[in-house]
């Protein structure tokens, strides 16, 4: 699979970046992409939500918007994979271009503003796979919606029933005016809703949230979701700061950054998150995750699973087999004989 990778590389490296995600979705739909089928060390089992999901790695949302490779994707080792964001009706997004390689950092800067085919183009892909895997779905609203929250009641009551979990994205900078959604009386609002919405048909409902937080913002998004017992929070979406250390030309286009410029402050505000969810419920951490080291480095701050997608830019697919070893390997140095074992453990 590596060498196949390095041919793709070079290909896609040469192009524009969101014409090379493209490409890769193609490529997955075709079947070229071979399958990882070496099993995961029992240590990295992790029991969540009444599941048991084979390792903590998952595909962060934005990858497979449409849904159209989950299943690829869970295919090429994915402990569990999250498709969206999913909007109620069909939007284009932001003008093109919109997505950029940041190669001399390994970041990407991306405002794609919720580009998808909608709700009924998902709800269909999803009705028809076979019910197997791990796949959540990310749900947002419309740029142009005047009920944004109704938006994500009729995302969340229509996919619920296809969800192993939903997430309500109340954090993207792309869309303005969507990260208001996360101030205290917003958010408790948005969030009863959508779960009085899918009370026929319940399944983990979780809040994605932005490292940009403050403290403040913070302490308020957590006691909205303890008081509602959410079932859990991703730490978290892009970053509209722009550290000093950047070197790419791009550096400076209007967008979120993520991949491993944004490891760090995601990480500090897990971290801080953990703190106040004392266990509560499951943390996801987000951001910047391209070794074992950093999978690690996020289960000790207290997430309980881990999100990736920026670095697979620039690793592809191997990527998920080497962070896999390279976690069970700290697990067994630190004598943990599980992840849950590790969570928290430096807080």
């Amino acid at each position: 699979m590596a060498g196949w990778y390095r041919a793709a590389d070079f290909l896609f490296s040469r192009v524009d970046a969101e014409t090379a995600h493209g490409l890769t979705i193609r490529a997955l739909k075709s079947g070229l992409v071979r399958r990882n089928r070496q099993p995961d060390p029992p240590s990295l089992a992790v029991a969540v939500w009444g599941r048991t999901l084979p390792n903590p790695i998952g595909l962060a949302a934005g990858f497979d918007k449409n849904a159209e490779v989950p299943d690829a994707m869970l295919g090429l080792g994915f402990g569990f994979v999250e498709i969206g964001t999913v909007t109620p009706k069909p939007q284009e997004g932001n003008a093109r271009p919109r997505l950029f390689r940041l190669g001399e950092d390994r970041g990407v800067i991306n405002r794609m503003g919720f580009n998808g085919e909608g709700l009924n183009a998902v709800r269909a892909r999803l009705s028809a796979r076979p019910r197997q895997g791990f796949v959540g779905v990310n749900i947002g609203a419309n740029k142009d919606s005047l009920r944004r929250k109704d938006d994500y009641v009729t995302c969340a009551a229509a996919l619920a029933p296809y969800a192993d979990y939903l997430v309500c994205n109340v954090s993207s900078p792309n869309t303005p005016g969507l990260r208001n959604l996360q101030g205290r009386l917003q958010l408790a609002d948005l969030l009863k809703r959508v779960q009085d919405a899918i009370a026929a048909k319940p399944v983990p409902l979780l809040v994605k949230i932005a490292p940009d937080v403050t403290d403040d913002d913070l302490d308020d998004v957590v006691a909205v979701c303890r008081d509602l017992r959410m079932d859990g929070i991703i730490v978290g979406n892009t970053t509209l700061e722009r550290p000093g250390s950047l070197r790419s030309a791009r550096r400076n286009e209007a967008g979120g950054l993520s991949g491993a410029p944004l490891m760090a402050l995601s990480t500090e505000v897990l971290r801080k998150t953990a703190r106040r969810v004392e266990k509560r419920f499951p943390l996801i951490g987000t951001g910047g995750v391209g070794s074992g080291a950093d999978a690690y480095a996020k289960i000790r701050a207290g997430a309980s699973l881990v999100q990736l997608y920026s670095m697979l830019v620039y690793e592809g697919p191997p990527l998920v087999r080497r962070i896999k070893d390279e976690l069970a390997a700290l697990l067994a140095r630190d004598r943990f004989t599980s992840v849950a074992d590790a969570v928290g453990a430096d807080l």
